[in-house]
């Protein structure tokens, strides 16, 4: 049987928007929100599991959300009214659901190849340049991609939109940074870290061992644990008048030399 909820003073649409607002909340309850088809499908892909879904039979037709669930998932028609206010995106398309968070520890990262390639960020701030991130993580196909220090969680809805559901297809890690440096170490993993003193251009580095590219913040770079803890620092020689770039671009260049390297 589906529930229908129809007033936006529902309590149930009150934690819905308190789930979306609120990384104490994620965090405390173990959930989050998603909102899109595409982004529910990787999600339920990429092995989270499902909890409740929500849609407004205004904007997508019951059939599609049969598609993306199971008997024991709870489904919720919703008003336009509802969806109108809890829909976190301009452009929708009439879904939502709630999922279960994962633990995103080092202790879970399972590698699949023998020489694996690891993108990691320090203390990234901006919600948007961990979603282009993680979309470049993507679509390079890395092994892991480890965010150290995180100044967010990572089911921030922000960091879920501009990842395009990326957040859920790659395998992904947090900690601080000894503790993914001693990880590193442990595995025999190099590392490679961004910055400009004692570096080398990336182009003339080999990725194809077991290597780990870490990028830092446009603002302070990375910090000097990463450097002195580096197999080599690496830079990305620039002709223009500034000595920085966006770290999603940073990272993206690096990603894929090691990419091309290794033939794809």
């Amino acid at each position: 049987m589906i529930k229908q909820i129809s007033s936006t003073q529902n309590k149930e649409v009150k934690h819905l928007l308190q789930l979306q607002e609120k990384s104490r909340l994620r965090r405390k309850e173990g959930l989050f929100l998603v909102e899109g088809q595409r982004e529910i499908e990787l999600a339920v892909k990429g092995t989270f599991e499902l909890q409740a879904v929500y849609f407004c039979s205004d904007l997508i037709d019951f059939q599609e959300i049969e598609k993306l669930i199971s008997n024991d998932v709870l489904i919720t028609e919703i008003s336009a009214e509802v969806y109108e206010k809890i829909a976190y995106r301009s452009s929708t398309e009439g879904v939502l659901a709630i999922f279960k968070t994962k633990e995103n520890n080092l202790q879970s990262i399972k590698f699949e190849t023998e020489n694996p390639l690891i993108l990691i960020a320090e203390a990234p701030e901006k919600p948007g340049n961990i979603g282009a991130i993680l979309r470049t993580a993507d679509a390079a196909k890395v092994d892991a991609v480890f965010i150290a220090n995180p100044k967010t969680d990572l089911y921030n809805p922000n960091i879920i939109r501009s990842s395009v559901g990326c957040v859920f297809t790659n395998q992904i890690a947090t900690g601080n940074t000894s503790e993914i440096i001693d990880f590193l170490k442990k595995n025999n993993i190099s590392i490679y870290a961004a910055a400009l003193q004692a570096s080398k251009p990336y182009h003339q580095i080999d990725f194809t061992q077991s290597a780990a590219i870490v990028v830092g913040t446009e603002a302070t770079g990375l910090s000097e644990e990463w450097r002195e803890n580096s197999t080599q620092n690496i830079i990305i020689p620039m002709s223009g008048e500034i000595d920085s770039m966006n770290v999603s671009v940073a990272a993206g260049i690096l990603i894929f030399e090691a990419k091309r390297q290794r033939g794809f």
